[in-house]
């Protein structure tokens, strides 16, 4: 395990930006747990994200997620959030308190070819709203939040993660 890194690395960023997949490798290469936090609300409701939304509304999906979010208490961890978690200041903020916050930004054109499930994913996105637009809304949120911000486009995992570990690890 490395004792060197930050006490836990918290991954934000746009529904198919990558945070899960990623945050596995990541976990891996530092000997961290790794915390999906979209599975433990989904283990904590007992449905899937999309049966949530579909049953409770966008406002009580993002209620129950901050409550997953604030709740979390763990050490040497890669926590992949899910993409809405920006949208709680108090659950940002605890997250903070946890660790490094790092956004994997990925260019809107990449994440559009990636994300082709969205009516079963469980976005927070409203009816009227594209993704694009979802990208726009969200994405200066992702920007104020990050401590370190790693690009995510165009490049392979292994990759990623090493940037991740480079940027939050000291030597």
């Amino acid at each position: 395990m490395r004792t060197n890194c930050a006490l836990n690395i918290i991954l934000i960023g746009m529904p198919g930006a990558g945070k899960s997949t990623v945050g596995v490798l990541l976990a891996k290469r530092l000997g961290y747990h790794f915390v999906d936090t979209d599975l433990l609300l989904q283990a904590k409701e007992q449905r899937r994200l999309q049966q949530i939304i579909q049953q409770v509304g966008l406002e009580a999906f993002k209620q129950l997620e901050e409550e997953v979010l604030c709740s979390l208490d763990t050490t040497h961890s890669v926590i992949a959030t899910g993409g809405s978690a920006v949208y709680s200041k108090r659950a940002m903020a605890h997250l903070k308190g946890l660790g490094r916050l790092v956004f994997l930004d990925v260019p809107l054109a990449e994440l559009s070819a990636r994300v082709r499930d969205m009516d079963s994913r469980g976005l927070v996105i409203g009816p009227d709203k594209t993704y694009a637009q979802l990208y726009t809304e969200r994405q200066p949120l992702y920007e104020a939040y990050a401590e370190v911000t790693i690009s995510g486009g165009g490049q392979v995992i292994d990759t990623i993660a090493a940037a991740i570990e480079k940027a939050v690890c000291s030597a």
